[in-house]
């Protein structure tokens, strides 16, 4: 892999953008705050925008980093406000792997949103960064997030039965990839 970090990332609706701490009060108005977001996330639901901000600034710690990709979702028809996330969670040199997460306000929910984020994310890594598998997963109990990875071509891979843990405590965990060649 030829990491080159997290750079803008433009598509016809979206631009995708590093994260700032001055995003920290839409951060925690669009998504962070709201149990029905993070109800099957790994990080609890924001109580107060200061925890936002400090999350923030830690991400933009890590931005110098070739090896870190994160990136605020923004639609170019309102300024750039964030109102999402999506992130290599975790990723894997020696078998050339990336795994996303990612998430977006409700108010953003089923309108092509997250996987037109998704679908740029995937071929920066395939065509920039050289990635040759990229994985996701979701808790069964929230199909619409694997809707949005067979969206973007990936193939299910199975269920992991109680090998994963979020906001509803232990839970079954489906897998979904995408090779290089496949595409």
């Amino acid at each position: 892999m030829k990491h080159n970090g997290t750079k803008t990332l433009e598509t016809e609706r979206l631009i995708l953008r590093r994260f700032t701490p001055d995003d920290a009060e839409p951060m925690f108005r669009n998504w962070a705050s709201d149990p029905e977001v993070t109800k099957f996330l790994m990080w609890p639901t924001h109580t107060d925008p200061k925890v936002s901000r400090s999350i923030l600034e830690d991400w933009e710690k890590h931005y110098p980093e070739e090896n870190y990709y994160h990136w605020a979702i923004t639609l170019k028809e309102n300024g750039g406000e964030p109102i999402g996330s999506i992130a290599v969670v975790e990723q894997d040199d020696g078998s050339s792997k990336a795994h996303i997460g990612y998430c977006i306000g409700r108010k953003w929910w089923h309108q092509g949103i997250t996987s037109e984020a998704l679908k740029a994310v995937m071929d920066y890594l395939f065509d920039v960064v050289g990635v040759n598998r990229i994985e996701s997963r979701h808790d069964p109990r929230n199909p619409n997030s694997g809707k949005v990875m067979m969206k973007c071509g990936m193939k299910y891979e199975g269920t992991l039965r109680s090998s994963d843990h979020n906001n509803q405590g232990i839970c079954d965990a489906c897998f979904y990839a995408l090779l290089k060649s496949e595409r």
